[in-house]
């Protein structure tokens, strides 16, 4: 059977690669004739730190300031992506539509996207990886890896760009 990718969840970790794996989500999307869901997830804060720092600010104090951030954040990051594809597909913006979402979850980011991707029902997962040094074609980023070992759906994972 030939794959026919109509969901692609890309996700990103905002490093240097996002630009190089996004051109691979958006040419996959342009191809298939697919929509693309952009997911950053933002890590959760150590549990140490936390219960530190609630116990010095109190914990009601400590939980309204850290939903407080948490809801900026997401709107500072959700802005970038916004901004990232719109600069990435400036000259192509007949492609920009193929973007159908922009998510941004906190949590563990290997969780984070396979339950994206299931929520999706994505047909392919898109993310890039950042292996350095000599090993970099041996080792992929721990991310991806573990991803493509939990995953029963097709990954596409981009080495960075030279």
């Amino acid at each position: 059977m030939i794959a026919h990718y109509k969901t692609i969840l890309y996700a990103t970790d905002l490093t240097e690669n996002a630009t190089h794996a996004f051109k691979h989500a958006i040419s996959l999307a342009k191809a298939y004739k697919a929509q693309v869901h952009i997911l950053h997830m933002m890590q959760e804060m150590d549990a140490a730190v936390v219960s530190y720092v609630a116990s010095v600010m109190g914990e009601d104090r400590f939980t309204g300031m850290e939903l407080d951030h948490e809801k900026e954040m997401r709107g500072q990051i959700s802005n970038k992506l916004d901004l990232f594809a719109a600069e990435e597909l400036a000259e192509y913006p007949d492609e920009l539509a193929r973007v159908a979402s922009v998510a941004v979850h906190r949590g563990n980011p290997v969780a984070g996207i396979l339950a994206e991707a299931d929520r999706l029902s994505a047909d392919i997962i898109v993310m890039g990886t950042h292996g350095k040094g000599p090993l970099r074609y041996a080792f992929l980023g721990s991310v991806a890896e573990k991803v493509l070992r939990k995953t029963h759906r097709p990954v596409l994972i981009v080495p960075l760009g030279d």
